[in-house]
C-alpha cells in the first residue's frame, strides 16, 4: 500500500542568534538581517512523512510552502532529505497574510494537488506560534485531524493510528484517511 503525503512547511527567520539589527524601528522583524531556515517543527513533520514513505514502498512525499521566492530553499532542502516534489505558492498579495489567509491558500493548493492520504505539518511555526494553520486547513478541507502527534504508529489503506502527546501522558488515536496531522518538535525515535 502506497501513500500520497503532503508536508506543510514554512520558511522562518532563524532566531537563534538575534543581533541588534533584528528589529526594525516599527517593531517588526527585519527579515533581511536574519537568515531563513526550515521551521523546526515542520522538519519533524517531514521526518514523519519520510518514515511513512520508507515503510510503504511507492509512497510519495510532496512539500507545500507559501512565501517569497527564497522559500524555494526549503523545498530544495526537503528534496535533499528525500521528498519527491514540492510546490511554492508565491505572490506579493500573500505578504503579511494571517493564519486565515494562509490556510485558505494552502487548502486551495492541496485541492489542486489532488487526492492525498495524509497531510502533515508542524504543530506551529516559531515565528508566529499560533498553531492555527494546520487545524484551519483541516476545517477548510473537511478532514479529520489530530494535533500534537508524536508518532504515526500504523498506516493502513483507510486509517492511521497515531501516538498523541497529552498533558497526562499519551493517547493512541485511530483516524480515518484522508486526514491532517500536526507533529510536535521532539521525535520519539529518530529515523
Amino acid at each position: 500500500m502506497s501513500l500520497k503525503i503532503v508536508v506543510l512547511a514554512k520558511q522562518v527567520p532563524d532566531t537563534r542568534n538575534v543581533g541588534k539589527d533584528a528589529m526594525k524601528a516599527d517593531g517588526t522583524i527585519n527579515l533581511a538581517a536574519l537568515p531563513a531556515i526550515f521551521n523546526p517543527e515542520d522538519l519533524n513533520a517531514l521526518e514523519q512523512a519520510l518514515r511513512l514513505k520508507d515503510a510503504h514502498p511507492g509512497s510519495t512525499v510532496t512539500i507545500l510552502t507559501m512565501g517569497p521566492g527564497r522559500a524555494a530553499d526549503i523545498i530544495r532542502e526537503g528534496l535533499f532529505r528525500g521528498a519527491d516534489n514540492g510546490y511554492l505558492l508565491t505572490d506579493r498579495a500573500f505578504a503579511g497574510a494571517d493564519t486565515l489567509a494562509t490556510s485558505y491558500a494552502l487548502a486551495t493548493a492541496i485541492r489542486k494537488i489532488g487526492d492525498c492520504d495524509i497531510i502533515i505539518g508542524g504543530r506551529q511555526a516559531i515565528d508566529g506560534d499560533t498553531a492555527q494553520v494546520g487545524p484551519q486547513i483541516a476545517e477548510k478541507l473537511h478532514l479529520p485531524q489530530v494535533s500534537y502527534v508524536e508518532e504515526v504508529v500504523e498506516a493502513a489503506a483507510d486509517h492511521v493510528v497515531v501516538k498523541r502527546q497529552f498533558e497526562d501522558g499519551y493517547h493512541i488515536i485511530k483516524i480515518k484517511t484522508p486526514c491532517l496531522l500536526t507533529a510536535i518538535a521532539e521525535l520519539a525515535t529518530p529515523r
